[in-house]
C-alpha cells in the first residue's frame, strides 16, 4: 500500500487525544495497511495513528510475534512492579534518542481487533511495554514526558542538536 509520513516532535498532533472508532470500514482496513507498511519501513515496533495524523483510536504493534492490530486500545490494570527500560519513538527523531521510561511489567489490555471483535488479555514484557507505549501516544503523551527531568533536558538538548524532518 503506502509508507506515510511520521509525524515528528514538537508537531502539535502528537499532543491531540485521538477519536475511537466508530466504524470498520475500507477506509479504515487502508488506514491499518498502510500504518503497518509505515511502521515496518520505519522500523519500529509499534505505531499510533496519531503518528501519521490521524486523529482515530488505532494502534499497530508488531515485537516479532506478527502483526497485532488494535481498536480503541486501553490498559484497564497496571501491576505494582515496574522496570525502567530505554525506549525511542519513531516520532522523537531522530530515533537513536533513547530516554529511560518506568512502565509496569504486567498489564491488562482490553481493545477490538480490525473486525470489531473485543479482545482482551494481560501483557508483559516487551509487549506490555510496546502497548503502554502506544496508548501514550493516543491520550496526546510522548516518551519525553514520561522520563525524569535530567533525561528530558538530554533529549531536548540532543534534538536541538539535530535537524528534525
Amino acid at each position: 500500500m503506502a509508507v506515510l509520513p511520521i509525524r515528528k516532535f514538537p508537531d502539535p498532533v502528537l499532543r491531540e487525544k485521538t477519536l475511537p472508532v466508530e466504524k470498520i470500514d475500507d477506509e479504515l482496513h487502508k488506514l491499518i495497511k498502510n500504518m503497518a507498511d509505515t511502521m515496518y519501513a520505519a522500523p519500529g515496533v509499534g505505531l499510533a495513528a496519531n503518528q501519521v495524523g490521524i486523529l482515530k483510536s488505532v494502534v499497530v504493534v508488531d515485537i516479532d510475534e506478527g502483526l497485532m492490530v488494535f481498536l480503541n486500545p486501553e490498559i484497564t490494570w497496571y501491576g505494582n512492579e515496574t522496570e525502567e527500560g530505554e525506549e525511542g519513538c519513531l516520532s522523537v527523531y531522530p530515533q537513536e534518542i533513547q530516554v529511560m521510561i518506568p512502565r509496569s511489567t504486567k498489564i491488562r489490555f482490553k481493545a477490538k481487533n480490525e473486525k470489531g471483535e473485543p479482545v482482551e488479555f494481560e501483557a508483559e514484557g516487551l509487549l506490555a511495554r510496546a502497548l503502554q507505549h502506544e496508548v501514550d501516544h493516543i491520550h496526546g503523551i510522548l516518551i519525553l514526558d514520561r522520563t525524569s527531568p535530567e533525561e528530558r533536558r538530554r533529549a531536548l538538548k540532543d534534538l536541538a542538536g539535530k535537524t528534525l524532518v
